[in-house]
């Protein structure tokens, strides 16, 4: 993996609400209004609701707690595009990764609407208030809500509950490879057709992956690369 992030391996994940007030959201609330209105006039439909972020991880025995706070989906934007990330605040999200029979990977391609326009990575989203039960956060849950909103696809009964949690950049990107039954073109046929079928998909195209050739830098983010320059390797 690269020095940027540091790669564990988990059983599971834990994820916890909890009040926070955050200091730079607070301190830099004018030049996070100021952002958000240069990123709405190039996408319109981009929508200030309420995400979840994190604000404490610890990994004991193999399983990660979290605890996450509500913010503002301007304020997560205005931090993420700032780059400049304190010790703290995280955007702590979970991803299904869909292996086919043959090895390929199935990554999507965000559509131009969204905030994320162009990129390539695994079907999944900030985890926001559908995820809760309680005060508990279900971010295993949100992984398998997001991918099978985005393809049209479940994760296979029986499949194991296996996570990789790779860290840096200012994420917590929880990982969880599943091998699927089906033939990397079959896979993608059955996504694409969810695909096309949706009235406003947030995705532009879903995409297989078969090998390292098949990396891009320019478009995928660093845990994405990271993760399948590894799996590839």
């Amino acid at each position: 993996m690269p020095e940027a992030l540091r790669a564990t391996r988990l059983r599971g994940i834990e994820g916890r609400l909890v009040p926070y007030a955050w200091p730079w959201a607070r301190d830099n609330a004018d030049k996070i209004a100021a952002h958000w209105e240069r990123r709405r006039a190039a996408r319109p439909a981009l929508f200030d609701g309420i995400v979840l972020l994190s604000c404490a991880c610890t990994v004991e025995g193999g399983i990660a707690r979290v605890d996450l706070f509500e913010a503002r989906f301007s304020q997560f934007v205005a931090y993420r595009d700032g780059g400049a990330f304190d010790a703290t605040v995280a955007n702590a999200f979970a991803a299904i990764v869909p292996w086919s029979a043959d090895g390929a990977v199935l990554v999507g391609e965000m559509g131009a609407h969204t905030a994320n326009a162009g990129q390539l990575y695994f079907p999944c989203g900030t985890p926001d208030r559908d995820d809760l039960r309680g005060d508990s956060v279900d971010l295993a849950g949100s992984a398998e809500r997001e991918f099978a909103e985005e393809t049209g696809l479940s994760v296979p009964e029986g499949a194991a509950e296996e996570w990789i949690l790779l860290e840096g950049e200012g994420q917590l990107a929880f990982l969880r490879p599943v091998r699927f039954p089906e033939t990397a073109d079959i896979l993608l046929a059955r996504a694409e057709a969810h695909r096309r079928a949706e009235a406003d998909p947030e995705l532009a195209a879903l995409r297989l992956l078969r090998g390292p050739a098949d990396l891009d830098p320019r478009r995928m983010p660093a845990f994405v690369r990271a993760y399948l320059a590894h799996a590839f390797g």
